[in-house]
């Protein structure tokens, strides 16, 4: 089964009323990449995410978008720190005695020092919040399979119809050479008889001659790899394991051959064969780069 590159999945978790919703998209990349993007206080389990997500899916720049949303009826619980804002009037008059100046410290400067003021907040522990983040990363992950499933299923069905008139163009082709080879020894045969009389025609160089144009036209190796090719980017098609790198690897392969046998054509046919190959291999090109 095939796996596209490109998805989308959603879900959202409820926790006592602490809700967590997790977006993940999904897009072409040669490695498996993760983005995270949310909360500051959902940095300390970024790896934690980025190692769920990568356990499921091989390839693909996947951006996770987390939110979190609080309960409407707590808040945050604010209160002084009366140790601290005691240190801070000690430093702040002795400061005052060594510069020399005769204000004294208010209030207002107190307030805006780091620790004098202390913010709780109450509307969840940490724990309840990574509880919820699992649970609708864990929804969102599985709505991305599935996209990615659906969009994989389309791609082996059309990859399928490519590769089929691949091979439907090769058995044209096998009908055909032998009769190529043929055609062009008895070409060759009538332009000497043309030109020379028989008596002048050296039979050993007109074999020799024979055999080099048969060899130049030889695909039969050519046809084979092809179909060799093809039988294994069949298989590719149904394996469970992540397979674009070898599909790509092989279209690379199948269009090489196809090159060569295009390159000893010397034919109409084969011509008309090999161009109509070459088109389903840009299909093929193109749909490949997005699996998985």
């Amino acid at each position: 089964m095939l796996f596209s590159m490109t998805g989308f999945g959603r879900a959202t978790a409820e926790l006592d009323g602490l809700a967590a919703t997790v977006e993940l998209r999904s897009v072409n990349n040669r490695f498996c990449e993760v983005v995270v993007r949310g909360p500051r206080d959902l940095s300390r389990w970024e790896t934690d995410i980025t190692n769920l997500i990568k356990k499921r899916f091989a390839r693909g720049r996947i951006t996770a978008q987390i939110q979190i949303d609080h309960p409407a009826s707590t808040g945050s619980n604010v209160s002084i720190n009366p140790a601290v804002a005691k240190r801070y009037t000690r430093l702040l008059k002795d400061l005052r005695k060594a510069a020399g100046i005769n204000d004294r410290p208010k209030l207002e400067h107190l307030l805006n020092l780091p620790g004098v003021i202390v913010t709780e907040d109450d509307s969840g522990s940490s724990d309840d919040v990574w509880r919820v983040v699992q649970a609708a990363l864990a929804a969102a992950i599985d709505g991305l399979e599935e996209m990615r499933g659906r969009e994989g299923d389309a791609l082996g069905r059309e990859l399928e119809q490519r590769v089929s008139e691949i091979e439907r163009q090769v058995a044209i082709v096998e009908d055909r050479a032998p009769v190529r080879v043929d055609e062009a020894r008895q070409r060759l045969r009538d332009r000497l008889a043309e030109v020379l009389s028989d008596e002048r025609i050296n039979q050993d160089r007109l074999e020799l001659e024979l055999v080099l144009i048969a060899d130049k036209l030889e695909i039969t190796e050519e046809l084979v790899r092809l179909r060799s090719h093809i039988s294994q980017f069949r298989e590719a098609l149904t394996s469970k394991k992540p397979t674009g790198r070898k599909l790509n690897f092989l279209y690379q392969e199948m269009n090489r051959e196809v090159n060569t046998v295009g390159s000893k054509a010397n034919d109409a046919d084969v011509t008309r064969s090999v161009v109509t190959m070459k088109e389903a291999l840009e299909k093929i090109r193109e749909q490949v780069e997005n699996v998985e």
